[in-house]
C-alpha cells in the first residue's frame, strides 16, 4: 500500500486544509490508463466510489483504482518550491520488488 512521507503530509494537510474546505477533504490519485505511467493529482471533497483511502496523521489521499495498483510498493514523497508550488515524488518502498522479502542474490 502507498506510504505517506512526513513531508507529504503537512503539503497534503496544507492544501487540503485551508479555511472553508470540507472535513474529510482529500487529494486524489489517477490514473485514467493502465498502460500510460501519467498520473493525475486533484484535491477533492471525498473519495470517489472504489477509491481506496490512504491517511495518515490527518492528511488523506484517495487512489483511484489504477493508481492503487501502480502505487502500491511506493512512497509518496512532496516538496514545496520557493514560489509556493507543490511537486510530489514517488519513490519505491524499501525491498519493493522482491518476493516474501528475500534479499537479492550476488
Amino acid at each position: 500500500m502507498l506510504t505517506l512521507t512526513e513531508n507529504a503530509t503537512l503539503v497534503i494537510k496544507s492544501i487540503t486544509g485551508v479555511e472553508g474546505a470540507p472535513e474529510g477533504a482529500g487529494v486524489r490519485i489517477s490514473q485514467e490508463n493502465p498502460a500510460d505511467p501519467a498520473l493525475a493529482v486533484t484535491t477533492t471533497e471525498a473519495p470517489q466510489p472504489g477509491d481506496q483511502v490512504v491517511e495518515e496523521a490527518g492528511a488523506r489521499v484517495f487512489l483511484e483504482e489504477n493508481a492503487a495498483n501502480a502505487l502500491d510498493d511506493k512512497i509518496l514523497d512532496a516538496a514545496v518550491d520557493d514560489k509556493g508550488g507543490v511537486e510530489f515524488l514517488l519513490v519505491p518502498q524499501p525491498g519493493a520488488g522482491r518476493e516474501n522479502g528475500a534479499a537479492p542474490t550476488p
